[in-house]
């Protein structure tokens, strides 16, 4: 049975740092591409980062590069998000996925509050 589990979501003040974790069971894990998604009240869902399978390649979206870091840890099957100097702007539910051709895999998502 496939399983994203996200966690490390919370309320953070602005300026504030979290770290997200998926972990990941049923499937190969480091077969996959892992990318986070967020989506924002009345908000489409977003890419936020990617990472190859290998964790050898990342890429980000605009508003999140230098303040974001996704990294990969093969051994444990968990893909991590970095995230610091938080704005009101990153709260959303982020997700976490996971793709390779003809297959893709969501978690159920975990809420990110940035909030004073």
């Amino acid at each position: 049975q496939v399983q994203l589990v996200e966690s490390g979501g919370g309320l953070v003040q602005p300026g504030g740092s979290l770290r997200l974790s998926c972990a990941a069971s049923g499937f190969t894990f480091s077969s996959y591409a892992m990318s986070w998604y967020r989506q924002g009240p009345g908000k489409e869902r977003e890419l936020v980062a990617a990472i190859t399978s290998a964790g050898g390649s990342t890429n980000y979206a605009d508003s999140v590069k230098g303040r974001f870091t996704i990294s990969r840890d093969n051994a444990k099957n968990t893909v991590y998000l970095q995230m610091h100097s938080l704005k009101s702007e990153d709260t959303a539910v982020y997700y976490c996925n996971a793709k390779r051709p003809l297959m893709k895999y969501w978690g159920k998502g975990t809420l990110v509050t940035v909030s004073s």
